[in-house]
């Protein structure tokens, strides 16, 4: 879930009531935030293996609002030790080509040459989940923790009050209480962007993690390392459980830096339902500012 439009009328007293950050000067030219995908390929190949993949996309954002974007995909590799065997008695092929639903689908083991553009159809690149804010909103969020708690669920009841209200034409059977019903989960969710997706001080993301850890629903799994062997807090989100299907979230967090390392995202279906591939997946981060230029990713994982 990403947070939506304006906050609620109150917002503006519990912004003042919280203590808010210090501003502080960007320590780089841009917040860079690097991601590290590995998800089940979405259909079977050859005889019927099944591949994983492997994706990089990065971001970088300056302090006064402009983004550029990169994506490189970096291989396939057989997910399992059956899948491998089979794969072999296709003959170990490097790359697959088919069309499904009028979309031409290419895959191969090797990475690709990937891309890097600065996307000019956005109107700011720093957002608040979807509401676009200036690097000095950002600098001036509470870093206190029930401060910052307070300002997040504003913002969230904000975008469920939109949504539903936008739901009386496009989904007339969806109601608020739909959305209320997982209040819980949208809060850590926009919580755990503070981790990663903005340029807030440390001090920011100091009260984003204490705030995720006293949000309802929220599970400490203790220590963990992450899929790029970095060592982390583990902490599992609220599920959000419908009658088609049950979202399952764990983040990894390094709480030296108090930034995201890892999300490990399981999308099950429900009872009788089918699993659909290409649901689950793993990503890894890398967020921070930078002084280096946006570029091409690197063709290897983790790098």
């Amino acid at each position: 879930m990403r947070v939506l439009a304006a906050a609620v009328a109150t917002m503006a007293g519990l912004a003042l009531a919280a203590a808010p950050a210090q501003a502080a000067e960007p320590q780089g030219k841009y917040w860079r935030v690097k991601t590290f995908i590995t998800l089940e390929h979405m259909h079977p190949l050859g005889s019927g293996y099944t591949m994983m993949e492997r994706r990089v996309s990065v971001d970088w954002a300056t302090p006064d609002g402009r983004s550029w974007t990169a994506y490189r995909p970096l291989g396939a590799y057989p997910k399992t030790k059956r899948d491998e065997e089979a794969w072999k008695k296709d003959g170990s092929p490097t790359s697959w080509t088919y069309r499904t639903e009028g979309m031409k689908i290419s895959l191969s083991t090797g990475p690709g040459k990937g891309w890097v553009k600065k996307q000019e159809d956005r109107p700011i690149a720093l957002m608040l989940g979807e509401r676009p804010v200036t690097f000095e909103e950002l600098q001036k969020l509470p870093a206190d923790a029930a401060g910052l708690k307070r300002r997040i669920t504003a913002e969230v009841n904000a975008w469920i009050d939109k949504s539903a209200e936008e739901a009386k034409t496009t989904a007339p059977g969806v109601t608020k209480k739909d959305w209320l019903d997982h209040l819980d989960l949208f809060v850590a969710e926009s919580l755990t962007q503070l981790l990663y997706r903005n340029p807030v001080p440390q001090k920011v993301r100091a009260a984003a993690y204490e705030a995720l850890r006293t949000t309802k629903g929220v599970r400490d799994l203790g220590q963990a390392k992450d899929p790029l062997g970095r060592t982390g807090h583990k902490l599992a989100l609220p599920d959000l459980a419908t009658d088609k299907q049950t979202l399952k979230q764990q983040i990894v967090v390094n709480t030296g830096t108090m930034t995201l390392m890892a999300q490990y995202t399981d999308d099950a279906p429900a009872a009788g339902g089918k699993q659909v591939k290409g649901q689950d997946k793993v990503e890894a981060f890398v967020a921070g500012w930078t002084n280096d230029e946006p570029a091409v990713p690197d063709a290897t994982y983790g790098k």
